[in-house]
């Protein structure tokens, strides 16, 4: 693997609100440097070169010479802002050239998928990194896997990936890359028997009301034998004999 050289400057306080927000405003991101049972030393590197790093190889091996010294590192961790997404902070660990380190490599689909392509089917990426362990001049930038000949309903596994020289860490068994048939979305039917009645409209044409409580009859209808006038309406009036 090529080796990078970056170049850093030594920073006195660590952890200092108003001095980092400074760094970050000149254009420098506060680091700090690890690792075999060396002192670590607080650094700022230049924005865009370490982004230029990172763009390059997240996984590169970087020579970083500051005043004072010079170590080999990786970059272990970093931190970005959850607005702005801007990294914010840098952590190297050293390393020593000749002892396996463990990182993480992304993982890369490569191929046209017969199962996606000719049988409908949906390629499902669950794994997008691997853990390996290797010597650091042995890390792979990328881990392809080749999808030409993945079937629908086939799957891919951890133990199916070939990483080159560095060794695999995760479960044997964990699916990398699948294709699944798409879901078919369920349309609800009314349960059995039930009637798809239209709603009764009150009052429409045509329509009797039946039992409406305190109803007026009609014009000109006689009520029911037995039955009281309404209240306040005026009693029949017996009819009167000839004379």
């Amino acid at each position: 693997m090529q080796q990078t050289k970056i170049s850093a400057d030594t920073r006195e306080h660590a952890g200092k609100r108003g001095t980092l927000s400074a760094f970050r405003a000149g254009g420098r991101i506060p680091a700090v440097i690890y690792g075999l049972d060396k002192k670590p030393v607080n650094v700022t590197v230049d924005e865009k070169a370490i982004i230029a790093v990172i763009k390059a190889n997240p996984n590169a091996i970087i020579t970083i010479s500051y005043t004072g010294g010079e170590d080999v590192v990786i970059i272990k961790a970093f931190q970005r802002h959850p607005v702005s997404d801007k990294y914010r902070h840098f952590d190297f660990q050293r390393i020593s050239l000749t002892e396996k380190i463990k990182v993480k490599v992304h993982v890369k689909l490569v191929g046209e998928c017969y199962g996606a392509k000719t049988e409908g089917g949906l390629v499902e990426h669950t794994m997008r990194e691997l853990n390996v362990s290797c010597l650091p001049t042995e890390i792979p930038h990328e881990i392809e896997i080749d999808i030409t000949d993945l079937h629908l309903n086939h799957s891919l596994r951890v133990k199916d990936v070939k990483p080159g020289k560095a060794e695999l860490l995760d479960s044997p068994e964990l699916i990398v890359v699948s294709v699944t048939a798409p879901k078919e979305e369920k349309v609800e039917e009314p349960a059995a028997g039930a009637a798809a009645a239209a709603p009764e409209v009150v009052g429409a044409k045509g329509k009797k009301e039946e039992g409406a409580e305190g109803a007026a009859p009609a014009a000109g209808a006689k009520p029911a034998a037995g039955a009281k006038p309404a209240a306040g309406a005026p009693a029949d009036k017996k009819a009167e004999p000839k004379k």
